[in-house]
């Protein structure tokens, strides 16, 4: 059974960055397409939304809000991803979720608190 473990959040200040860690064991297979979300304050779980996602070939998909400021990227063992972000804003502040894509909720993780704020 895959499972995916968060860390890397933390407060910075407007303009900030900070990197985030998706840790999966599993299969290969049952890891990707692994998608970041995240869960602004005051929604719910199901309003989390994609941030950025990566297939196991590579390939790239951003959040127009995450384009020239957030990028995806996994190790060489493809079992770390990990989201860079850079030129944080307060409305970044939120939890950060990682998970398969095509997986359900039984999939979702602690997450991992980035707070933007001076």
């Amino acid at each position: 059974q895959v499972k995916f473990v968060e860390s890397g959040g933390g407060l910075v200040q407007p303009g900030g960055s900070l990197t985030l860690s998706c840790a999966a064991s599993g299969s290969i297979f049952n890891i990707y397409p692994l998608g970041w979300y995240r869960q602004l304050p005051g929604k719910e779980r199901e309003e989390r939304e994609l941030v950025a996602s990566i297939t196991q070939f590579g390939s790239i998909k951003l959040a127009d809000f995450a384009k020239g400021r957030f990028t995806i990227s996994s190790d060489s063992t493809k079992t770390t991803v990990y989201l860079q972000m850079h030129i944080l804003q307060p409305e970044d502040t939120a939890v950060y979720y990682c998970k398969n894509l095509q997986l359900g909720d039984e999939a979702w993780g602690q997450g991992t608190q980035v707070t933007v704020s001076s």
